[in-house]
């Protein structure tokens, strides 16, 4: 696995696109998260169909259509310079699909931040473009209108890369040892359920696989991490660093489940790495060459996120 292309960090003035390719958007969160936004000297807009809710599937914003043009056309746009989400849910694996992925490439590098359900999108972007992406605070979500942790953290990434290059755990190792290899993950479901699609990498081999979720009770969590085990798409993983587990039970019922399904693969884990679905998440780099030593608890990129 190779590092991806970086693209340039964000200067005051950049544009920047608002897009929701998945759940429903909060206005009143959306609102907040673009002040916020424009406190940052940025120049954020919100695509036409942010605020749509699909007239039957009350859980999606807007038609796949009107989700996937709206990232198309931001994308695509060459006056905007990032392209943001405005939350997760679910959606993205029904536009993955739509895009047209010649003229993204053709459009070039940008910056694109998203989390949760857009792991769908991170793959998506990795394996068509090539391209270092951010998994991060979401414009309307809580953590990024109301949390200064990670807004700091988000905002470094964005502005002043070099100096969040190594993020630390709150943890322990759950195996110890060091490795070095491409980071890559996101959201442990949505990892599993794209598994041999044609956006999805064929598996992880050679790389620092960052996993988090949300919502799953210890036993789903099991059964996808059983599934990538038995596709084969974690052989030759290079390390592997745990985010959050929000709402996946207690963690003394979970970090079994972890030891269980992960420590036979004889790499480095290391714990509470402080991204995700949790207060003040820390803002990742997927692409980038890393270090990660699960006995001191750190993830080290060799190079900024951005250029």
């Amino acid at each position: 696995m190779k590092g991806l292309l970086r693209p340039s960090r964000l200067a005051p003035g950049a544009r920047v696109a608002v897009v929701a390719p998945s759940g429903p958007v909060v206005e009143e969160r959306l609102q907040a998260g673009l002040d916020l936004l424009r406190g940052w000297d940025l120049d954020p807009f919100a695509a036409p169909h942010v605020l749509d809710r699909h007239g039957e599937l009350g859980y999606l914003a807007g038609t796949d259509a009107e989700r996937a043009a709206d990232l198309q056309r931001a994308w695509c746009d060459p006056r905007v310079d990032a392209v943001i989400c405005a939350r997760g849910g679910y959606g993205a694996q029904r536009v993955v699909d739509l895009l047209d992925w010649d003229a993204m490439r053709a459009a070039g590098p940008k910056v694109f931040l998203g989390f949760s359900d857009s792991t769908t999108l991170h793959e998506a972007f990795a394996v068509r473009l090539g391209l270092v992406t951010l998994y991060g605070p979401v414009a309307a979500g809580i953590d990024f209108v109301k949390n200064a942790r990670a807004q700091e953290h988000l905002r470094a990434t964005l502005f002043a890369p070099e100096t969040v290059r190594t993020l630390t755990s709150d943890g322990t190792a759950l195996a110890p040892g060091r490795a070095r290899g491409v980071t890559l993950g996101g959201c442990l479901a949505l990892l599993a359920t794209g598994y041999g699609t044609p956006h999805t990498r064929p598996g992880a081999r050679g790389g620092l696989l960052l996993l988090e979720d949300v919502g799953e009770r210890p036993y789903t969590v099991d059964r996808a991490l059983t599934q990538l085990l038995r596709t084969g798409w974690l052989d030759g993983v290079a390390g592997i660093a745990l985010g959050s587990w929000a709402q996946c039970g207690p963690y003394e019922e979970l970090r079994p489940v972890l030891a269980d399904r992960l420590g036979g693969l004889g790499v480095p884990v290391v714990e509470e790495l402080g991204f995700g679905h949790c207060d003040g998440a820390l803002t990742v780099p997927f692409g980038v060459t890393a270090e990660l030593d699960a006995d001191a608890g750190t993830l080290t990129l060799d190079a900024p996120a951005l250029r």
